[in-house]
């Protein structure tokens, strides 16, 4: 019994930086992968951007602004707002200080 609160417990916490977001993981990967590696990749016309870039409190802020290109423009022209949620999820889910850091691969 108790072995099983724990991997609820567990389960839980891993689900709840999703659950607060209120955007889809998986779907903010895809987003991500789609969309904004083509320019921010080692080599793109913009700066290399992975998860891993910002700690969870930055890519917070940084989605909190809603500025894309040094504040040039808004992130709603680059995405749709339910993509924006799902991308920022994602980010926020794996940067550099989350539990489950991660690059984005390719």
């Amino acid at each position: 019994m108790r072995n099983t609160l724990k991997v609820l417990s567990l389960i839980a916490a891993l689900v709840a930086p999703l659950a607060a977001e209120g955007g889809s993981d998986t779907k903010g990967k895809f987003f991500f992968k789609k969309t904004c590696k083509s320019c921010h990749t080692s080599g793109g016309s913009a700066k290399e951007v992975t998860p891993l870039s910002k700690t969870q409190a930055q890519w917070k802020a940084y989605f909190a602004a809603g500025k894309h290109k040094k504040g040039a423009e808004k992130l709603d022209t680059v995405l749709k707002p339910e993509q924006v949620k799902d991308v920022q999820t994602f980010l926020v889910n794996h940067a550099s200080d989350s539990p489950q850091p991660e690059t984005c691969g390719g």
